[in-house]
């Protein structure tokens, strides 16, 4: 049975408990054996992050010490998945430029704040990450970001003319890095579309 780490806290504002619930659901779905932690000195133990498949961030904002962050960097690069969606784990700890380089992104902006409506354009169909998945709307927080053009990007959103990629992966080192823009609060994270993106990208990541 695969082993998955998911941290949660960080800003209340984005619901991190109800989104980790659901990532804890989708996992145990997938037969993974599931640790849910509050703290980041769950990321303190190297040897541990290095025992498993995966480790799911639900983190927004914060700061996370030295002692915290090399361990979560070393288990990634030495192959440990990791995975989230929205400000969880694409704004996370602003301060470590070594984190956003690893998730290949930094969010800047959400124009129009919550509530705004847009679309979300599946690319690359024939990817297993997205196949079978179909353009679909939102109605919520649409991200602005910085992003690695090394990114391997499987889904976007537009903002007028700009093509802004909502859902990508890339490596960091032996590590695989799955990370969606979607996911505000919880019933952002519960539309289907969003669930079987999220479901995927567990799989994908996990080592």
């Amino acid at each position: 049975m695969k082993k998955a780490l998911i941290v949660q806290g960080g800003w209340d504002g984005h619901q991190p408990k109800e989104v980790a619930d659901i990532f804890a659901g989708i996992l145990g779905e997938e037969q993974f054996e599931v640790e849910v932690s509050d703290t980041l000195d769950s990321l303190l133990d190297g040897e541990k992050l290095l025992g498993l498949n995966l480790i799911v961030l639900v983190w927004t904002m914060g700061s996370i010490t030295k002692e915290q962050l090399d361990p979560l960097l070393a288990a990634v690069k030495s192959g440990v998945g990791i995975a989230g969606c929205h400000g969880g784990l694409g704004d996370s700890f602003r301060n470590e430029t070594e984190f956003q380089l690893m998730v290949g992104g930094q969010w800047v902006a959400h124009p129009g704040n919550d509530g705004v409506n847009y679309m979300v354009n599946i690319k690359q169909k024939d990817d297993f990450l997205v196949a079978g998945i179909e353009d679909f709307a939102v109605c919520s927080e649409q991200y602005y970001m910085h992003v690695d053009p090394a990114n391997n990007v499987l889904a976007t959103t537009n903002f007028g003319e700009v093509v802004m990629p909502v859902v990508w992966t890339k490596s960091y080192g032996e590590g695989k890095v799955y990370y969606n823009s979607l996911g505000h609060q919880a019933n952002i994270v519960a539309m289907p579309e969003v669930t079987e993106l999220m479901r995927r990208g567990f799989v994908w990541s996990a080592k």
